[in-house]
């Protein structure tokens, strides 16, 4: 199933500072929107509220971090 996301506010972390190698998220009500800041017009994930609640919480954790 797509999603349109033609009119969705996306963002990047303001912890990327000038870095070209990130993500942009875009909060969309009913889902998270996720893609390459590097190719705006390509594909973008969607994610449920409960999906992206998890995977943040998992990033703080620690649980993706690099041994």
């Amino acid at each position: 199933m797509s999603k349109d996301l033609s009119g969705a506010k996306w963002f990047k972390s303001n912890f990327s500072g000038a870095s070209k190698d990130c993500v942009e998220v875009a909060f969309l009500g009913d889902g998270v929107g996720v893609r390459d800041s590097k190719n705006p017009t390509g594909p973008a994930l969607v994610f449920t509220p409960a999906e992206w609640s998890s995977f943040t919480a998992s990033v703080q954790r620690g649980r993706f971090d690099r041994a």
